[in-house]
């Protein structure tokens, strides 16, 4: 069975938030801090299992853009200038699923590895 295709997606740009509306009547709405930490590109996600990177530093990240790609993803800019991952309409239904528990360990994982959400500041 195919996940439900998006009838909506909203860029809220202030917010820091994409809203997504699923044929299925599903919402979600996915913070840029969420859907950049989580993004599929191979930079993030490694090139096989359990080569996930933890990305750190992003509490502010915002999203510039978004690009259709094809009839079954979007690509989403970051103003980070990250800008590679291509999230089809089922990852981003996952990403709206699993949010609670993606974020949770998430949080673990960089307090785990002494990291933090906030950039760091140069000196």
């Amino acid at each position: 069975m195919n996940p439900p295709r998006p009838t909506e997606l909203r860029l809220k740009r202030a917010e820091k938030l994409l809203d997504i509306t699923f044929e299925d009547g599903t919402r979600f709405s996915l913070p840029a801090e969420y859907l950049r930490v989580e993004s599929p590109s191979a930079e993030v996600q490694g090139h096989g299992p359990g080569e996930k990177k933890i990305v750190s530093g992003r509490a502010f990240v915002g999203i510039i853009g978004l690009e259709p790609v094809g009839n079954y993803a979007v690509r989403i800019k970051f103003d980070d200038l990250h800008d590679t991952g291509i999230y089809s309409w089922s990852y981003l239904y996952e990403l709206g699923v699993e949010k609670d528990k993606r974020w949770r360990a998430y949080l673990r994982e960089l307090a785990a590895k002494g990291l933090s959400r906030e950039p760091t500041r140069s000196s």
